[in-house]
């Protein structure tokens, strides 16, 4: 018996449809699919949330030192005359970043290799590459989905039948998270 769902694809292909789908479902929470993608889908996304949820609280809080550009009231940054030329004026501050530990970048770097960077478009400016910003998925799935499942030992989504498809009868379910 196969370990895994062929999907009538090549492996590359299955793998790329496979990562597109867990993309989306932990990007949006939920996805319509067919009911055998979904099964595929689950195991994936199970893993990884399990991974989170084991790693979510494994980093140090760490201050350090940045400098970062001085900006006048609307917004530009300050410039300077040395020597001729126009410097941009810097300030140092202090900041408190995250830095993980060896086990939860190792998780980390696991989720990316399966999960596909998202872009998000507001709606004023679809179409355009302007306004767009690059969605930490991995960030998220540590901050938002991990917590809500630190009491619960697996059974993170769910699936739902909906109904067959109208072209070609296939079982289209909701796989949604719990």
């Amino acid at each position: 018996m196969a370990k895994y769902r062929k999907l009538g694809r090549t492996s590359s292909q299955r793998k790329a449809l496979l990562r597109n789908q867990v993309t989306a479902l932990l990007y949006y929470g939920k996805i319509r699919t067919t009911d055998t993608k979904a099964k595929e889908i689950r195991k994936i996304a199970e893993g990884l949330i399990a991974m989170a949820v084991r790693e979510k609280d494994n980093f140090e809080e760490v201050t350090v030192k940045a400098k970062v550009a001085r900006k006048d009231k609307d917004g530009k940054r300050v410039k300077e005359v040395v020597d001729g030329k126009k410097v941009t004026v810097y300030d140092e501050v202090d900041k408190a970043i995250k830095k993980d530990n060896a086990s939860r970048l190792h998780a980390r770097r696991q989720m990316l290799k399966v999960l596909y960077p998202v872009t998000e478009v507001p709606t004023a400016a679809a179409g355009k590459k302007k306004n767009t910003k690059q969605v930490d998925l991995v960030e998220k799935i540590f901050t938002e989905i991990a917590p809500k499942y630190t009491d619960r030992n697996g059974g993170y989504t769910r699936i739902v039948k909906i109904g067959q498809r109208k072209g070609d009868a296939a079982m289209e379910v909701l796989i949604e998270l719990v």
